[in-house]
């Protein structure tokens, strides 16, 4: 074996009792506050990807869609006929299409109802609250009513928050915290989004 094979079996056996010796530590078990935020792509994909795994176990699932819900969505249009799937879709559409904020904030009312009923139900095993975070910021909805409904939720639920510029309280009280990051993205190049690709 040469040297450097040498080197990098033992570099692997470091990486791997560190990560055996992290498992090891890992010894809490319950639901997590997730988000998914930032400028690039891939929020609800990832979101929704992590929606078909809960699926898949057999537990139930509940995703809102705060402003894209009147959009076509593939992910939704495959699992809707799954009975432990329930999706709550705000029924304006994009905000800035709709120009009435009175409309735009009891549309938003209205579908949090369904995600603070969700929220509070212990067979629910994963809720996603897609695009929340544009609703925070444009002050449709409160962050201490979000904040309380997420501390009160039963202790194995998690939470996907997902939108752009989360809310640093929700950031703060979360246990996983992803940014995408925008190096490129197609439609700033004038390329449309793919049906079954973007949406």
């Amino acid at each position: 074996m040469s040297d450097r094979e040498t080197r990098h079996k033992a570099s692997m056996q470091k990486l791997k009792a560190r990560v055996d010796e992290k498992v090891a530590s890992a010894d809490e078990q319950r639901g997590l506050i997730i988000v998914n935020t930032g400028n690039g792509k891939g929020k609800t994909t990832a979101a929704w990807g992590t929606v078909t795994r809960a699926l898949g176990y057999g537990y139930k699932v509940g995703v809102v869609q705060f402003i894209k819900g009147l959009w076509e969505c593939g992910e939704r249009n495959r699992l809707e006929e799954d009975t432990n799937l329930e999706v709550a879709i705000m029924a304006t559409g994009f905000t800035w299409d709709t120009q009435n904020r009175q409309a735009d904030t009891e549309a938003c009312h209205a579908v949090w109802q369904d995600a603070e009923r969700m929220l509070a139900d212990p067979e629910i095993y994963l809720v996603v609250l897609d695009e929340i975070t544009y609703m925070l910021k444009f002050g449709y909805l409160d962050i201490e009513t979000v904040k309380q409904a997420l501390e009160k939720r039963p202790m194995e639920q998690t939470v996907i928050i997902t939108g752009r510029n989360a809310h640093r309280e929700l950031v703060a009280m979360a246990d996983t915290v992803t940014e995408m990051q925008e190096v490129r993205h197609a439609f700033n190049n004038g390329l449309q989004a793919r049906r079954g690709i973007d949406f």
